[in-house]
């Protein structure tokens, strides 16, 4: 299940608090962000929206904000199940950071979305979608199989399998042990598959070096042949 995240602005808009409110509360140490994108943008998880609720709670009933620092360190705040969801600090990815770092566009890594490839680490209630770094690694695993000539559709399979594949791995009771025997063998043959076409591939790769190779040669000698050549002007005056 994706994390819930807000932007500054979204945060602000739920909870109906000016900005230099927020402002004074943060230089206060009575929020914090719970991380920060690739572009140093802040987000909130919903522990904060709910802390910032209670904090605006108190303040309506007439408390300062030195007795409400008192408070929450006394008393902590309200828990709600729901919300107790832990947010790494990690920095994350922007889908216009991650792009700029796999070398694609911003569309083309919504489109993989879309398609069910990738999935965000959390994403906001006005579309504010973050990335963690090891999606850096797995689009370039994408842009790698759309090389061996894999589309879309066949990618989209891998991708699901990998995410069975993780299921299994965190518990293998998840499936009866037939099923989960099933798709363990689906996993073998697939890797097996692309084994075959990375063989196919690696030897056209050596045609094309050694193919490549000869012809710099030859390029380079006929270059240096017509180096050699009389300049046409030098001819006539002979």
């Amino acid at each position: 299940m994706k994390k819930v995240v807000f932007t500054r602005s979204e945060l602000l808009a739920q909870t109906q608090i000016d900005e230099k409110t927020f402002n004074a509360w943060e230089k206060d140490k009575l929020v914090k962000p719970d991380g920060s994108t690739s572009d140093k943008s802040p987000f909130y998880s919903e522990n904060s929206l709910e802390r910032v609720k209670y904090i605006k709670s108190l303040l309506d009933l007439g408390y300062g904000l030195e007795e409400i620092q008192r408070i929450i360190k006394k008393v902590g705040l309200p828990k709600n199940g729901r919300n107790n969801e832990h947010v790494n600090r990690n920095e994350y990815l922007t889908v216009g950071g991650l792009a700029e770092q796999v070398g694609v566009s911003s569309r083309t890594i919504k489109h993989w979305e879309d398609k069910g490839i990738i999935e965000p680490d959390m994403r906001s209630e006005g579309g504010f979608r973050l990335y963690s770094g090891f999606y850096i690694y797995l689009c370039k695993l994408i842009k790698d199989l759309q090389l061996f000539g894999y589309s879309l559709e066949e990618i989209k399979e891998n991708s699901d399998l990998f995410r069975d594949f993780l299921a299994i791995s965190n518990n293998l009771e998840i499936y009866s042990k037939k099923d989960t025997t099933k798709r363990l063998e689906i996993m073998l043959n697939k890797i097996a598959l692309l084994f075959e076409k990375m063989a196919l591939f690696k030897e056209g790769i050596a045609r094309w070096e050694d193919l490549m190779k000869k012809k710099r040669r030859e390029i380079v000698t006929l270059k240096n042949q017509n180096n050699k050549r009389t300049p046409e002007g030098v001819r006539r005056k002979k």
